[in-house]
């Protein structure tokens, strides 16, 4: 019997991409989703695809209005009880460079990747310390290591949610609250589509090392497999991974091979 069966695990980001694949690879191991993303006609979809024995339930919410979650999302924490997992995988990427974008940019990436993820795990936290068990996750990036070109606000975000939630590990892990982060490198998903441009408008592009990355699915199963080892972090993909330890203990060789790479 599966170790997450009857578990309740709640999913931002869960309409596409590594969101939707969690999804489904969870449903596999017969746990009960929260499934949370802006639009509800994929929510709905996923819901769907989970299976007719899933427990699902769909609960449409923009994180990036942070300031409203706790009246968006606690009737859904009402109705549950309890979440197990909190999986934090909601986010936005960037392709702009700093001289070209505005403020705007930055403001609506921070909302979203930073300011979104850490009220929504403010709001659930106090359940857990309460019940002394539960799981954060959140999904940072290889970006959350190694700053590139085009990408200045979404890696200053995946920093700060990978320092934020390393912190909270040291606080709570007497309270047996586990606390995981994930840093995926490149995935096949839609994320350089949906990114901002310079004028914080979608991207619309996909990018080749985003088409040529790892699928959702096979990233998925990994962090499924992280959060049942209680993993503390977990980085996953291909080659580009390599960035991080060559930032530990290279970091000038990275710095110039950086400066070759033309961003797509």
């Amino acid at each position: 019997m599966s170790q997450l069966k009857e578990v309740v695990v709640c999913i931002t980001g869960a309409s596409s991409g590594i969101g939707e694949a969690l999804a489904y690879a969870f449903a596999k191991q017969g746990a009960k989703l929260i499934l949370c993303a802006r639009n509800v006609e994929k929510l709905e979809q996923v819901s769907a695809n989970c299976g007719a024995a899933a427990e699902v339930i769909i609960h449409p919410i923009d994180l990036s209005d942070y300031k409203d979650i706790e009246t968006s999302f606690t009737p859904v924490l009402n109705r549950v009880g309890h979440i197990d997992i909190l999986i934090n995988n909601a986010g936005i990427s960037q392709r702009a460079t700093v001289a070209e974008s505005t403020i705007a940019v930055d403001e609506k990436i921070m909302n979203l990747n930073y300011f979104g993820v850490v009220a929504l795990t403010r709001l659930i936290l106090p359940t857990m310390m309460q019940r002394r068990s539960g799981h954060m996750v959140v999904i940072s990036s290889v970006a959350g290591y190694v700053s590139t070109s085009h990408r200045s606000a979404y890696a200053a975000s995946k920093h700060a949610v990978r320092a934020w939630f390393d912190s909270l590990r040291s606080e709570v892990f007497k309270l047996n609250i586990h606390v995981t982060v994930i840093c995926p490198g490149y995935i096949n998903t839609d994320i350089s589509k949906h990114a901002l441009n310079e004028t914080a408008s979608n991207y619309g592009k996909m990018d080749e090392n985003q088409a040529k990355g790892m699928s959702a699915e096979e990233c998925a199963n990994k962090i499924v497999k992280a959060i049942e080892q209680q993993k503390s972090e977990l980085i996953i993909g291909g080659a580009e991974t390599k960035a991080i330890l060559l930032k530990r203990f290279l970091p000038s060789v990275l710095e110039k091979k950086l400066r070759t790479i033309i961003p797509n």
